[in-house]
């Protein structure tokens, strides 16, 4: 969710979900946002995985096909402006999610001694 005015906790039902930043983990790959990128994925992101890393990347590549996909004069002025907008982003987790997350990995872990 962008939350240029920093408003969105007082609109949102907080008992159901948290609100945190999106955290800057790793450098976003000049590959993965090159020209070609939208042709050969038809704008499809790759969300399989651990859903609780690489959100910065997640989220660039979602902002980079919705401008290539739609020409959005908003997309690519995040994009070009991506420092700026990063921190004004924030990542929305229903609670449930949350707590089904650290008991799956609780049992993983438990599964691995």
């Amino acid at each position: 969710m962008l939350d240029e005015d920093n408003t969105f906790a007082a609109r949102c039902n907080m008992a159901m979900v948290e609100l945190e930043p999106i955290p800057e983990e790793e450098e976003v790959s000049q590959k993965v946002y090159g020209h070609a990128h939208d042709l050969e994925t038809a704008g499809r992101v790759d969300v399989s995985g651990d859903m609780t890393r690489f959100d910065a990347e997640r989220l660039r590549s979602l902002v980079y096909c919705q401008a290539e996909l739609t020409g959005s004069r908003r997309a690519r002025e995040i994009l070009d402006n991506w420092a700026a907008f990063l921190p004004k982003f924030r990542k929305v987790i229903p609670v449930e999610y949350r707590r089904a997350l650290a008991e799956m990995a609780k049992a993983s872990l438990q599964a691995a001694e």
